[in-house]
């Protein structure tokens, strides 16, 4: 289970998360949505250490993230897959050795790295690839190599980092396809941060809506449709109003 409590952050004189409470329920979709500097992303970053908090705590599977030593934060990083928000392959590698770095760095033989990326290309519907290097593949392609990255190394908890954003509408449905299938596959709970309605409405058990940097409202995605909630209700209508700029 993944806990934040009462998490606060700050960068210079811009506070980001003010007294963050969530928790993420066990083998569910957690959508996090809001309008754009609400902290969305900085809240996932926590999970996986790449941010500690100012005060709070978050805790994974019992362990106070904020409070690990390297090695023991290392060992929870390998429980999770992180799909970042533009992918981030390394362009020197192709697919196979892109997918296959953090196997090797776990350990694994060579035979269980090969099948590990061959069934995690499967998967996303990407057999073949694996000579090709990211500057040959589309936008949504490269997504979709992310997305197996994560999923190659069979984690207990998937974060998806905008995972549709700047793709067109069918690709869209494509990648929120794989995050219902790799769920449904693996098992894994996963955390989602998106703008996008269409994709939280697709993917999630629950959205938590953010407003200036705690939790406004969250429920079940037919609450969340249903919600009176002005604050909500103006993002969810694309209504022009209190919540954010253009």
């Amino acid at each position: 289970m993944i806990a934040f409590e009462g998490v606060c952050k700050r960068f210079g004189d811009k506070v980001v998360l003010d007294g963050f409470s969530l928790t993420i329920p066990e083998g569910e979709t957690t959508v996090l949505m809001g309008f754009s500097g609400t902290g969305k992303s900085v809240a996932l970053k926590h999970i996986v250490g790449l941010l500690e908090p100012d005060a709070g705590r978050v805790v994974v599977d019992g362990e106070i993230v904020n409070a690990l030593g390297y090695d023991e934060l290392m060992l929870l990083r390998s429980r999770i897959g992180y799909v970042f928000q533009f992918a981030a392959l390394f362009d020197s590698l192709n697919v196979r050795d892109n997918l296959a770095l953090g196997l090797r760095r776990q350990g694994l033989d060579q035979h269980t790295v090969t099948d590990r990326v061959t069934e995690s290309l499967r998967l996303v519907e990407l057999e073949g690839v694996e000579e090709r290097f990211p500057a040959e593949l589309s936008g949504g392609m490269r997504k979709r190599v992310g997305i197996a990255r994560a999923i190659a190394l069979r984690p207990r908890y998937i974060l998806y980092d905008e995972p549709t954003t700047g793709l067109d509408p069918v690709t869209t449905t494509a990648i929120d396809d794989l995050m219902v299938r790799a769920r449904e596959e693996l098992g894994a709970t996963s955390v989602v941060v998106t703008h996008d309605l269409r994709s939280a409405f697709a993917v999630a058990d629950r959205i938590a809506f953010l407003h200036e940097g705690r939790i406004r409202q969250v429920g079940s995605t037919a609450e969340i449709r249903a919600t009176t909630d002005p604050m909500v209700r103006e993002f969810i209508e694309g209504r022009p109003g209190r919540g954010g700029g253009a």
